[in-house]
């Protein structure tokens, strides 16, 4: 199966999109793990396909490396609404996206004449756990409870923002293995549709360093959703303010908390290459 891509990233959280309105690829989910392989394939975090919407701009299906769909990704979000005008399927530089999370609004940022960053409205943040999903009182919150993981306790923050989300925070982030204990909690069965994780030190009101074990992906150099979800579990928590930069491993994003419940995110797009998947 033959057909044309472009290599995306968001600060190393790595994308091959697709566009779905000119290509067409039978399996999606099969193809993902395919192209996904960094040894045998293009090489990325995930599969995005751009289709159209009746209800948006456009629409964007996600497919995780190992071939789920995911709901939604506010790093592929950032490089969507950057793909679909650099690529002339629009003009406009705000720009709505449909996703399996809902409608999600991008906006391109020029600072004299130069695209500058990426702010997406990411939506309201989902606290009940019924929302997230997890096991438990359906309307309860879940703030700073504790997490039995074999013979260790983890105090747990979870968010959706659309995807579920699991927050740790942590007096030193390098102490955490991730690629340990990311797969142990993203399994675990009070998170019946499995969750995300991030660890997360706090270096000041404005400022908190995150690491994240994506769910279906592993370790990733960020994560969008991720972020926004830190920022929430870190206000909740009496933690941040309700504006601060989060430093990932693959650089910085700008999440506020805005006071319409709103959760905005600003950061980088970046198209690595074009090719033709043979």
């Amino acid at each position: 199966m033959k057909f044309n891509f472009s290599k995306w990233h968001g600060l190393g959280n790595d994308f091959v999109i697709v566009n779905g309105l000119e290509e067409s690829i039978e399996n999606y989910e099969e193809m993902a793990i395919k192209v996904c392989d960094r040894h045998f394939g293009i090489g990325a975090d995930g599969l995005v396909i751009l289709l159209k919407s009746e209800i948006a701009d456009f629409k964007m299906r996600i497919f995780n490396s190992d071939g789920s769909e995911a709901e939604m990704c506010g790093n592929v979000t950032r490089c969507m609404a950057r793909y679909v005008f650099e690529h002339g399927l629009t003009d406009k530089k705000k720009i709505t996206l449909e996703t399996k999370a809902g409608i999600i609004k991008p906006e391109l940022i020029f600072t004299n004449g130069i695209l500058d960053t990426v702010k997406v409205d990411m939506g309201e943040p989902r606290l009940k756990r019924s929302e997230i999903p997890m096991v438990g009182n359906a309307d309860e919150q879940v703030i700073n409870e504790i997490l039995r993981v074999g013979d260790i306790e983890y105090n747990i923050t979870c968010v959706s923002m659309g995807n579920p989300h699991c927050i740790i925070f942590v007096d030193d982030l390098t102490l955490v293995d991730l690629s340990v204990i990311g797969p142990k909690i993203e399994t675990d069965p009070i998170f019946p549709k499995k969750t995300n994780v991030e660890f997360v030190q706090v270096l000041n009101k404005q400022k908190l360093r995150m690491r994240v074990w994506e769910r279906g992906a592993g370790v990733t150099m960020a994560c969008g959703t991720g972020t926004c979800a830190t920022l929430v579990a870190a206000v909740l928590n009496g933690k941040a303010d309700r504006q601060a930069t989060i430093e990932l491993d693959g650089g910085t994003l700008f999440i506020e908390w805005g006071l319409d419940n709103h959760i905005y995110m600003s950061g980088p797009a970046v198209e690595v290459f074009r090719g033709k998947y043979l």
